[in-house]
């Protein structure tokens, strides 16, 4: 541990020193949790940087370019998303996109600097036979040099295994908030789900992008109960996205509260303060 950990207020508080170590752990406390996001917020911003710093290069950054092969329509009730067909947002659903059409939008992605390609498309859970196209895409993106990721909805175990033997590198499925909040932000797929499709992606040897969304309505202790349970998912997710809400008109949260800024950030710190990947 760096010498600068051992300020007074960290030596007389054994649960911050655990915390600030740096270790790997799947078996982090929401009080531990808590811990950090009560600690000063300078002191949380060069602990996080510090960590950061013992494991990437702090000058690189990873450019993602994410393209909805598929858009609205969605059955789902995800008070958040103007992709659903139970919101008038002023989104027109539109088919899946042919497979020369995403590659050639990979392919300029590419040449402007990305190096990881995200498809993404507004279902529930993709049918097979959308599958069949969806993987053909997976396979022309990877074959131009690139990492390979998709948001799909739910998988079924085939399903990943399917995407995995095509190339996918990433499958992004977010758990969105904590499991005592969620019922406020969606009725149409349980939590539980969600855990089950991140097992069958993970099972799959696809590498899992996971996190969620702040800025919906919940307290402190739903995004300590988030952070939580991606801490003890069987494997850490590789990439940890936490997303600012935004808010759009005919969406159930377009009216909700600006956010404090000061607090994404914060949370942002406390979730990215371990060693995996993140973005």
């Amino acid at each position: 541990m760096d010498d600068r950990t051992h300020a007074p207020f960290l030596a007389a508080n054994p649960v911050l020193v655990r915390c600030l170590s740096g270790a790997v752990r799947q078996d982090w406390t929401r009080a531990e949790i808590e811990a950090l996001f009560d600690l000063p917020f300078p002191d949380l911003i060069f602990h996080a940087q510090r960590i950061h710093r013992e494991h990437f290069d702090p000058r690189e950054v990873q450019i993602s370019t994410l393209l909805s092969i598929k858009t609205g329509g969605c059955p789902e009730d995800c008070a958040y998303c103007p992709q659903s067909a139970r919101y008038d947002t002023g989104v027109t659903a539109h088919k899946l996109m042919d497979v020369a059409a995403v590659v050639d939008e990979a392919r300029a992605a590419k040449a402007a600097g990305a190096s990881r390609f995200c498809m993404g498309a507004a279902w529930r859970s993709p049918k097979d036979r959308d599958l069949d196209q969806v993987c053909a895409m997976v396979a022309g993106v990877r074959a131009l040099g690139l990492e390979t990721c998709a948001t799909l909805g739910m998988l079924t175990a085939p399903q990943a295994a399917r995407l995995k033997s095509a190339g996918l590198d990433y499958y992004n499925h977010n758990l969105d908030t904590s499991p005592e909040f969620y019922g406020e932000i969606v009725s149409t797929r349980t939590y539980q789900e969600r855990l089950d499709t991140l097992n069958h992606v993970r099972t799959a040897g696809i590498h899992v992008c996971c996190g969620g969304i702040v800025g919906m309505g919940e307290g402190r202790h739903d995004r300590i109960g988030m952070i939580a349970t991606l801490a003890g998912l069987p494997g850490h997710p590789e990439s940890v996205p936490i997303n600012l809400l935004v808010r759009v008109e005919g969406t159930p949260l377009a009216a909700a509260e600006t956010f404090d800024p000061l607090e994404f950030v914060r949370t942002i710190a406390v979730a990215f303060r371990r060693p995996r990947g993140h973005e």
